[in-house]
């Protein structure tokens, strides 16, 4: 199934799923809005970067985080009733993890915020898997050559953040200065922090 028949087939079960909610008196249109919007505005890279300063100071919820992403979120309280799988990959001295949704924009939305134009597009969800080496220069980002590069494919069912390394001379920061330095580019993969 394309990509494009794919969309437009979950865009009409969508439509029909509201409009039978509407019809039954569940919710009206407004009530729909109103909810979305406010989904959307607790949606922040903030969020992410809160969770990947927690992971740099407390090594126990950094093992819970790459075990269970979904559940170390909670602890948070992140993601609540949300239904995807969250995956937590890590950056490592050797070792880089960029993620993509090959077939749309499957992303983590409330960890990382709304996705930025270039993550939908079609040459980033494209080139990215052949040639990520390429894609991550043209962020600014140069790897050494023995750095391997893994990109991890988000689909509906599960959703990939990064959790990119700890910068070096911050060890006296505490937690919400070092949220403050995470990019939602790091949390992508497309940058170091």
């Amino acid at each position: 199934m394309s990509g494009d028949h794919a969309d437009a087939l979950i865009s009409r079960r969508v439509r029909r799923l509201e409009t039978l909610l509407e019809e039954r008196g569940v919710l009206s249109g407004g009530d729909l809005d109103e909810v979305i919007d406010a989904f959307l505005s607790s949606a922040s890279p903030a969020n992410g970067a809160r969770v990947v300063a927690r992971a740099w100071t407390d090594p126990a919820y950094r093992s819970r985080l790459l075990a269970d992403g979904t559940a170390a979120v909670r602890e948070l309280g992140l993601m609540e009733g949300g239904f995807q799988r969250l995956r937590v990959v890590e950056n490592t001295e050797t070792t880089h993890n960029v993620i993509v949704c090959t077939l749309c924009s499957c992303y983590p939305l409330r960890l990382l915020g709304p996705s930025p134009s270039w993550y939908k597009s079609e040459a980033y969800r494209s080139r990215v898997v052949r040639e990520p080496r390429a894609v991550l220069a043209e962020f600014g980002l140069s790897l050494p050559d023995r750095t391997e590069i893994t990109v991890w494919d988000s689909s509906a069912e599960t959703r990939y953040m990064v959790l990119p390394r700890r910068p070096a001379g911050t060890d006296s920061l505490p937690e919400a200065e070092l949220a403050g330095l995470v990019t939602r580019n790091a949390l992508i993969g497309t940058a170091e922090v």
